[in-house]
């Protein structure tokens, strides 16, 4: 099954996508310092990040809307667990059991956040955290159809304190290499768009959207990395950072403690 068929699950195979799978796996590696014990994933995708996590962790629990990739995960990591699950809710997950959830770039794919956040905190342990991250949506170039909605850091914040006792806000940055890399892709974008004289991006309905967004998103990654291949291919996962200052950051970096 082709995974990357559309532009929300950047590969770690395609060239033009490196940017974005390194800025996605930043996270990970930054958790990957702090979890152990029981730890669940929201959202474990093509499991990029389940290789990082498994050497922490004594039990690993990803969960995710896609049977045949839970079964190839399953097949590729049989002493963890794999659920496919239409979410929310974590049904049939035991509540006060995880000592660490760790959900990244999901909550904007989830119609009622407000009880994804509610479920995340049910099934953590008292005093377990959650680590959760989004997309800074000043930071978007465009409508992304694929998101039911994008956040600004204290909107969400808001949300996270109705059911954590702590939440913290940090971003996830980019140095001046990443920042080349996002106006060189701004600019692409932008002679994509042009074209929407009758701004139908932000008129139609989304799921009208999808496809048509996945081939101008696909072409402006292209295109990016022909006129500045050297700057593609550069990019590592060490040119992103945590910083204090989510409002000027690509990604919002939360951590939530029951």
């Amino acid at each position: 099954m082709n995974m990357y068929k559309t532009t929300e699950i950047a590969s770690s195979e395609i060239a033009s996508d490196n940017p974005i799978h390194q800025r996605l796996l930043f996270p990970y590696l930054h958790v990957s310092q702090l979890v152990s014990g029981d730890v669940l994933e929201i959202g474990c995708g093509t499991g990029r990040g389940v290789g990082v996590l498994a050497p922490q962790v004594s039990n690993y629990t990803g969960v995710d809307k896609n049977t045949e990739l839970m079964q190839e995960l399953s097949q590729k990591y049989p002493s963890f667990t794999f659920i496919d699950m239409f979410l929310p809710p974590l049904k049939d997950l035991p509540s006060n059991h995880y000592d660490f959830v760790v959900t990244f770039q999901v909550i904007e794919h989830i119609e009622n956040d407000d009880f994804f956040l509610q479920e995340a905190a049910r099934v953590l342990k008292p005093g377990g955290k959650l680590y959760l991250t989004t997309v800074n949506k000043k930071f978007s170039l465009t409508r992304n159809p694929w998101h039911v909605r994008e956040y600004d850091a204290l909107s969400l914040q808001k949300l996270m304190e109705k059911h954590f006792s702590t939440v913290i806000t940090e971003g996830i940055h980019g140095n001046d290499k990443v920042m080349a890399y996002y106006e060189e892709n701004k600019k692409s974008v932008q002679k994509i768009t042009r074209f929407d004289i009758l701004n139908l991006q932000y008129r139609l309905p989304r799921t009208w959207l999808q496809v048509p967004y996945d081939i101008a998103n696909r072409m402006s990654r292209l295109i990016v990395s022909k006129a500045n291949n050297q700057l593609v291919d550069s990019i590592q996962v060490d040119d992103y950072s945590l910083n204090q200052t989510p409002d000027t950051s690509f990604d919002f970096f939360y951590t939530g403690i029951k």
